[in-house]
């Protein structure tokens, strides 16, 4: 089937499109470049925009009328960036989803697959959460994210879409091909600066937050391989209309990680068993927006999707490292590489 990817030109559209083409579908990238790279969209169907441009999406669907799902991946993505930059994160991220789903609708597109983020449960003292544990994002991004949650939920509950929702807890790592992986020549994410460390690109690794209320003081994360993430969105978009059936047709919220938790020290810890290699560290504080983390419970991505995770945490620590060789030779070295 033909599946439209919204911001599939940045790292995780970019693997999912991959997974995909895998599978035997055809996707179409909508991307306007803001941050994903020119480069991730070569021999595949691709309209460079916004995906607020009504007309360019009515075009998209006019061309491609066999589309059946839309994966809305298209978002500004860094807690840090959503503290400074709040205003841009509510417009790109939710103001410019509505624009999008009015279209789908009208058109006559209801099927959308759309990529939230863990970051929207509120903490849990066990650290584990399923579907049903509480929300309180902690940062202007977490909040977009559930904003257009409800609003996917509520344009379900009128019959106007028909939405399902997965919360991806940490994705690293990328396509086993290398193909495409995180696009940033200076990642701000914990790993890519662990990784940058190792690679002599820095002198130390900053861990921000050391006296968190985890087993050894620092955030826990859920880290799960890109490559896994891509996978459950093809079964989610195979599955689409059988997981709504199961579940209620206003929509679906399923979460997507590994169900481990793994704090930073823990980590850093890997990074050094996989690369043979010291990596410095320096302590400082937490940073606002950062979250204490949880891990997910995956029960219902294996009873509705028939998906778990498959590779481990050491293969994505590995994956990442080859990916940044390939992406100097892909992307280049300039902190902004598209093209």
């Amino acid at each position: 089937m033909k599946v439209l990817v919204t911001g599939g030109a940045g790292y995780l559209g970019s693997v999912t499109a991959t997974a995909l083409e895998q599978a035997g579908h055809e996707p179409v990238i909508l991307d306007s470049l803001l941050t994903g790279p020119r480069a991730f969209t070569t021999n595949r169907i691709f309209y460079e925009g916004d995906i607020a441009d009504r007309r360019l999406v009515r075009q998209i669907l006019a061309e491609h009328p066999e589309i059946a799902v839309t994966v809305h991946m298209a978002a500004r993505a860094s807690v840090p960036e959503s503290v400074a930059h709040p205003a841009a994160y509510y417009r790109d991220n939710v103001a410019k989803s509505l624009d999008l789903f009015e279209e789908l609708s009208d058109a006559g597109h209801p099927r959308v697959l759309f990529s939230s983020s863990a970051a929207v449960y509120a903490h849990s003292p066990s650290f584990e959460v399923d579907e049903g544990s509480p929300v309180a994002p902690g940062s202007p991004y977490a909040r977009t994210k559930l904003m257009v949650e409800q609003i996917l939920t509520d344009l379900a509950g009128a019959g106007l879409l028909r939405g399902v929702i997965l919360r991806y807890f940490n994705p690293i790592g990328s396509d086993p091909q290398l193909r495409s992986g995180i696009h940033a020549a200076e990642p701000l994410h914990v790993l890519g600066q662990l990784i940058r460390t190792a690679r002599g690109e820095q002198d130390e690794f900053v861990l921000t937050g050391t006296d968190l209320p985890t087993r050894d003081g620092t955030g826990l994360r859920d880290y799960v391989h890109a490559w896994d993430l891509a996978r459950a969105h093809v079964r989610a978009v195979e599955r689409f209309d059988a997981l709504l059936a199961s579940v209620g047709n206003e929509g679906a919220v399923v979460n997507i990680g590994t169900g481990t938790g793994v704090t930073v020290r823990e980590l850093h810890a890997a990074v050094e068993r996989v690369t043979g290699r010291r990596v410095p560290v320096r302590e400082a504080p937490a940073r606002p927006g950062d979250a204490i983390g949880a891990y997910a419970n995956v029960d219902r991505a294996r009873a509705l999707l028939g998906w778990q995770a498959e590779l481990s945490l050491d293969e994505a620590i590995a994956s990442a490292l080859a990916w940044a060789q390939r992406r100097m030779e892909l992307l280049g070295g300039a902190p902004d590489a598209r093209r």
